[in-house]
C-alpha cells in the first residue's frame, strides 16, 4: 500500500512535467516543502520537520496526502476469481465489508506492486495500488483479466490517511459510525454530501483509517479533519520512517520485480488455501517457484530481515553488510535513525544462515562498520484496533 509508500520512488522530473493532488494548494499554503514523487508535486515535511511529524502521529493523529496512489475497481461475477488468478492470495473468500493485503506477481514470481483489496458486495472489489506502480499495475490487469470483468480507473478520486491513536475521536466527529469499523473493515459514509468510502487501515503500524473522497471535495474535508484538535498535516517523509518502524516493506527499496514473497518474509500474506495442499493452490503467475519456496526455505538464497545497530550511527540504504570475517553476506534496503526508538533501524536481505534473530553482524558506512543485531519485525507493536 514508495507509499514513501507501498510501491513508489522519488521521479525526477522539471515542475512543469509534475502532475498535482487536489489538495496541493493546501499544501503550499500550510507551508510544506515540496518535491517530485511517483510523478506528482508532494509534501516531503511541514514547518515542523519530520521528527515532530512523526511522534505527532505516534501520540495524537496525522493526516497524510495520499491521492498520487491509483484507485480502481473491478466490477463483475468472476471479478474476485479473475483477480486471484494474478495473486497467490485468497481473493474468492474475502467476505463482504472485509480489506486484504494483496501481491501481484509476475511469471518468475516477483512482486509486480503491493496492493489492498476490498469486497464491497454486488460483485465489486475495490483496488488501491502504489503510484508509482499504477499505470503499469492497471495495464497488467487489463490485460490479464480485462475479458472477466470490467476494469474501472477512478482518477478523479483523492485519497487521505488519517493515523494515530486518537484518529478515531477526531474522525467520529466529523463522521459519525467510522470509529465502530474494525482494523481491515470498511464501508461507505457521507460527510455533506460527499460520498467517502472508508477503511481501518494505514501504513504506519498505528490505528487509523484510509479516505477515499470525490476529488472535488477533498480539500474542504482535508480542511475539516485538520480543524480538530488532534490532528496535524504530516508528510512522506515521517511516513517512511513510520512505515519502516511498523516493519512495513517499501516498494522499490524492500521489495520489487526481482523479489519472491518468501525472500521478503510475506508468507504471511499467502492464505493456506492457495498454498501447496489448499483447495485452490498455484494457479497464480510464478506459482512453482513460490510455493516450492514456501515448502522449502532453505532453497531461498536470501531473505528480508530487520536489523537494529548497536551504535547511535544511522545506517541507510544501499549499505552493504558483512559477517564477523568480513565476508559480504547482503544489503541495507531501508534505513534510518528511528524517531520513536532514538537507535538506527534498517531493512535488509541476507543470506539464509544470518537471517535468525540475534545474529551479530555489521554494516559498512563511509567504509567503516557498524555493528548491527538482526531483530523482529516491527521494531514497534502495532496499535491497529481489532475491536
Amino acid at each position: 500500500m514508495a507509499r514513501i509508500c507501498p510501491g513508489e520512488t522519488t521521479v525526477t522530473a522539471s515542475a512543469d512535467a509534475l502532475l498535482t493532488t487536489p489538495l496541493n494548494a493546501l499544501h503550499l499554503e500550510l507551508g510544506a516543502r515540496m518535491v517530485p514523487f511517483a510523478g506528482y508535486s508532494m509534501p516531503v515535511q511541514y514547518p515542523t520537520g519530520l521528527m515532530a511529524e512523526h511522534l505527532h502521529t505516534r501520540e495524537k493523529a496525522g493526516l497524510f496526502d495520499v491521492s498520487h496512489m491509483g484507485q480502481l475497481k473491478l466490477v463483475g461475477p468472476a471479478a474476485a476469481a479473475a483477480l486471484e488468478s494474478l495473486m497467490p492470495v485468497d481473493v474468492i473468500g474475502l467476505p463482504v465489508g472485509k480489506q486484504r493485503y494483496g501481491l501481484l506477481l509476475n511469471d518468475e514470481g516477483g512482486i509486480i506492486d503491493d496492493l489492498m483489496f476490498f469486497n464491497q458486495g454486488d460483485d465489486t472489489l475495490f483496488l488501491i495500488v502504489n503510484g508509482a506502480c499504477k499505470a503499469g499495475d492497471i495495464a497488467h490487469i487489463q490485460a490479464r483479466i480485462g475479458q472477466r470483468c470490467q476494469v474501472v480507473t477512478m482518477p478523479d478520486q483523492g485519497l487521505l490517511a488519517l493515523q494515530g491513536p486518537q484518529a478515531a475521536a477526531a474522525l467520529e466527529r466529523l463522521v459519525p459510525g467510522a470509529s465502530q469499523l474494525v482494523f481491515m473493515s470498511g464501508g461507505g459514509f457521507d460527510w455533506n454530501g460527499a460520498s467517502l468510502f472508508i477503511t481501518r487501515s494505514g501504513y504506519t503500524g498505528e490505528d487509523g483509517f484510509e479516505i477515499s473522497v470525490p476529488g472535488a471535495q477533498a480539500e474542504q474535508f482535508a480542511r475539516a479533519l485538520l480543524a480538530q484538535p488532534e490532528v496535524k498535516p504530516i508528510g512522506l517523509g515521517a511516513r517512511n520512517s513510520l512505515r519502516l518502524e511498523a516493519g512495513l516493506c517499501l516498494y522499490g527499496n524492500d521489495i520489487d520485480a526481482t523479489t519472491t514473497p518468501p525472500e521478503a518474509a510475506l508468507n504471511w500474506a499467502i492464505q493456506k488455501v492457495r498454498r501447496t495442499g489448499g483447495a485452490r493452490a498455484g494457479g497464480f503467475p510464478g506459482a512453482d517457484k513460490v510455493l516450492a519456496q514456501i515448502d522449502d526455505p532453505a532453497s531461498l538464497a536470501r531473505k528480508r530481515v530487520g536489523l537494529i545497530a548497536k551504535e547511535r550511527v544511522p545506517v541507510r540504504e544501499p549499505a552493504t553488510l558483512e559477517n564477523l570475517d568480513g565476508q559480504h553476506i547482503g544489503q541495507v534496503t531501508s534505513g534510518l535513525l528511528s524517531p520513536s526508538l532514538n537507535q538506527p533501524i534498517a531493512l535488509a536481505y541476507v543470506q539464509p544462515d544470518y537471517a535468525e534473530a540475534g545474529t551479530e553482524l555489521f554494516a559498512m558506512v563511509r567504509g567503516k562498520p557498524v555493528p548491527m543485531v538482526v531483530a523482529s519485525t516491527p521494531f514497534l507493536p502495532p496499535r491497529y484496533h481489532r475491536g
